[in-house]
């Protein structure tokens, strides 16, 4: 398939179908996630892209679901691409794709908007999977690997230009003392159901608590809402359990 080429999608037996873009700069890349893709239901690859602008150009023509984004392309980068992707279809949701599980690269692209990221050697059923969560609204990205990247590359912002206001705090942004908490639980790479028990409250209670805080946070998910913890000063390196095994 051709980098402008698309192929139709179909409604398969357990839903619509998820409309997917590869952006990656490498043909054999495109061509192999493609291929992994194919018989995956419900999902179809829509159209493949080398460059960062040729993905959006695509990405608004096709009106994509999901975005394979390749952070480190030629003409305009993935994180710029997620950046103005995001921004412009905030229905379509992007998938940050790396050579290596940490890079600063990746914390740029969540940063900017992506939704999830996945190392490229992960396997086909791991990007299936990170597809179908992120088109869900999720973010697909373990919680204590996002921690171990963003306690490496995020550092507090303890000042901020006049012009730019700082990062969120628990004070500016309104949180209630709960919200707080959970918050920094979520931020030190616990998922729903840990902090619940840490808590001693019930899942549906931890979900409203987020909502609310990516809400008052002005945060589009989890990744961006570890981010503001760490920027915040909220959570500090020392506090992750970023040692632990996924």
């Amino acid at each position: 398939m051709s980098d402008t080429d698309a192929v139709d999608g179909t409604v398969a037996a357990d839903g619509p179908t998820v409309r997917v873009l590869i952006a990656d700069d490498q043909p054999l890349v495109r061509r192999g996630l493609a291929l992994i893709l194919a018989p995956a239901p419900a999902i179809t690859v829509v159209a493949e892209a080398e460059n960062g602008e040729q993905a959006l150009a695509l990405a608004r023509r096709h009106r994509s679901h999901v975005v394979i984004m390749d952070i480190r392309m030629p003409v305009l980068d993935g994180v710029a691409a997620t950046q103005r992707l995001t921004r412009e279809l905030p229905e379509c949701r992007v998938l940050a794709l790396s050579t290596f599980d940490m890079d600063e690269y990746v914390v740029a692209a969540l940063r900017a908007g992506a939704s999830g990221f996945l190392p490229k050697d992960s396997s086909p059923e791991e990007l299936v999977a990170a597809i179908r969560t992120v088109h869900s609204g999720e973010a697909a990205v373990a919680p204590r690997l996002l921690t171990r990247l963003i306690s490496t590359y995020v550092k507090p912002e303890r000042t901020a230009p006049p012009s730019r206001p700082g990062p969120a705090s628990a004070h500016t942004a309104g949180l209630t003392p709960r919200e707080v908490e959970v918050w920094r639980l979520l931020a030190t790479g616990l998922d729903n159901h840990e902090i619940a028990h840490a808590m001693r409250i019930n899942v549906s209670t931890v979900k409203n608590y987020i909502t609310s805080i990516f809400d008052k946070l002005a945060v589009r998910d989890r990744a961006q809402a570890v981010i503001a913890a760490y920027e915040s000063g909220l959570v500090a390196v020392r506090q992750a359990t970023g040692t632990d095994t996924m």
